[in-house]
């Protein structure tokens, strides 16, 4: 199954059984001695949904970026696209009528962008908190939260798929 992102930024991804049970085994609590049978639990979802700043989001949007494109070779950041991505996000992030589409338009190499935020994903959750304080230094105003950070790139990834 594969990971699945929402318009919202959110992410669908597969979840595993932590172990697999045996068919006789039972998995709620039983009472013999009150002549209460046990019975197995009903198989939970088979996905979950992860929000921008839960745990394993960064990871699992690092991944659905791999999906989108399986024969991509290892994100390279460029400086030049590091700091078109630094702009980009601080762009997107503090003006409220900004469009991520319109943005990318105005960049030199939207792709040298693009390839920059995958590299931030790859790093996971230090690495987007990372960039997410570059960006305060470089450009400038508060540092934006990591799961905004990560919610903007896995925008700006998905214009770019498009």
């Amino acid at each position: 199954m594969e990971i699945v992102r929402n318009a919202d930024g959110t992410l669908v991804v597969p979840v595993q059984d932590s172990r697999p049970r045996e068919a006789d085994e039972p998995t709620e609590a039983s009472d013999t001695d009150s002549g209460i049978e046990a019975t197995p639990a009903q198989p939970g979802p088979a996905t979950r949904v992860l929000h921008p700043g839960e745990g394993g989001y960064d990871e699992a949007l690092a991944e659905w970026d791999l999906q989108q494109n399986p024969g991509r070779e290892s994100a390279v950041s460029t400086p030049g696209g590091r700091q078109d991505a630094m702009t980009l996000l601080h762009d997107v992030a503090t003006q409220p009528d900004a469009e991520v589409a319109s943005a990318l338009e105005a960049l030199d190499d939207p792709e040298a962008t693009g390839e920059a935020l995958r590299h931030v994903l790859v790093g996971g959750a230090p690495s987007v908190e990372g960039f997410a304080q570059e960006i305060a230094e470089a450009e400038g105003g508060d540092q934006m939260p990591a799961h905004q950070a990560t919610k903007i790139i896995g925008e700006v990834l998905t214009e770019l798929e498009d």
